[in-house]
């Protein structure tokens, strides 16, 4: 293990906006276990659709969009506030 100083842009919640040590862009650290709920997320989707049951597949899909959409609010807000432009 190494120890290092990240700068950090956001409360230190389950999706902190931090820039690590040589980057120009934050990024978002996603604990580990929001980041099994985001795989069980896709899971879900893979399945309906290996189902064939397409409406269950959109409407697990529609949840993982509007949490990935959230996410990446909070991310744009950051940048925003610490005047740093999208790298996208």
């Amino acid at each position: 293990m190494k120890r290092i100083e990240a700068e950090l842009f956001t409360d230190g919640g389950n999706d902190a906006v931090v820039r690590m040590p040589g980057r120009q862009f934050p990024g978002v650290l996603v604990q580990g276990d929001s980041l099994h709920i985001l795989r069980s997320a896709v899971a879900e989707v893979v399945e309906a659709c290996e189902r064939g049951d397409l409406v269950e597949a959109r409407d697990s899909a529609g949840l993982l969009l509007a949490d990935l959409d959230a996410l990446l609010m909070r991310y744009e807000a950051a940048l925003g506030e610490h005047e740093i432009p999208r790298p996208y």
